[in-house]
């Protein structure tokens, strides 16, 4: 099994590994990019490793920008929120970890909870193209959405129009709401982000040699290994099936 995955996984000889810079959790922005660190980079390499090949790293601004790569050949793996839309063309691993999705509301506001904010008039800021933009796109019935081009950009948005609140993911969040004094990051989540591991569809054995990297690296604790050696705050280690 596994020379056949290793075949489909690193059909030039190498790893290639596409990750998203937009999320600082899991990615940390060095010097040099070409070696990027953090739990998304550490545990490519841990891949790469029982794959026996080398890795390379292809580096996408944005979330959006690495699925639409998918079937443009260039990456073999993906480190990326599992979502069904996505789903179309990524084969997905179950989720390597977890991190929550929440609001964040202006001081003086009336919303207390988060099922609070799907109602008319209420708009809401947030990174387009991300995990949970995804999310809520399908699920919301009344508020609406205000993309942005970035979180930060979300942010400036949420604070210069006055919006009703800011979606993101909760570390995030904590770290903003000192920018806005009084605000708050509503208790609870409306949706766990679930990180995974992806490649492109029809490579079904490099799909489930995947699943079991992601079943052995989460049992053996390495996943929290991981979190701990980067610093990681407000995420979890996702639960086995």
């Amino acid at each position: 099994m596994q020379t056949i995955a290793r075949d489909e996984l690193a059909p030039t000889g190498a790893l290639r590994v596409g990750l998203n810079l937009a999320n600082p959790l899991l990615i940390k922005r060095g010097a040099d990019l070409s070696e990027p660190s953090g739990i998304a980079p550490d545990l490519a390499r841990e891949l790469a490793r029982r794959l026996g090949v080398p890795v390379s790293f292809v580096l996408y601004e944005t979330p959006g920008e690495l699925a639409a790569a998918a079937n443009a050949n260039e990456w073999d793996v993906g480190l990326i929120g599992a979502d069904p839309l996505r789903a179309a063309e990524i084969s997905f691993t179950s989720p390597y970890l977890l991190i929550d999705a929440t609001y964040l509301v202006p001081p003086d506001s009336p919303i207390r909870a988060v099922n609070d904010v799907d109602c008319e008039g209420v708009r809401i800021s947030l990174f387009d193209g991300s995990a949970y933009d995804l999310y809520l796109r399908r699920t919301l019935r009344h508020a609406t959405l205000h993309g942005a081009d970035s979180i930060e950009a979300s942010f400036r948005i949420f604070e210069s129009q006055r919006l009703e609140a800011l979606a993101g993911l909760r570390p995030y969040l904590l770290a903003e709401q000192g920018r806005m004094p009084g605000s708050r990051v509503l208790d609870g989540r409306f949706t766990a982000i679930q990180q995974a591991i992806g490649t492109p569809k029809r490579r079904t054995e490099g799909a489930r040699y995947l699943q079991h990297f992601v079943e052995d690296v989460v049992s053996e604790g390495l996943v929290g290994l991981m979190i701990g050696r980067n610093d990681v705050r407000g995420v979890t280690v996702a639960a086995l099936a």
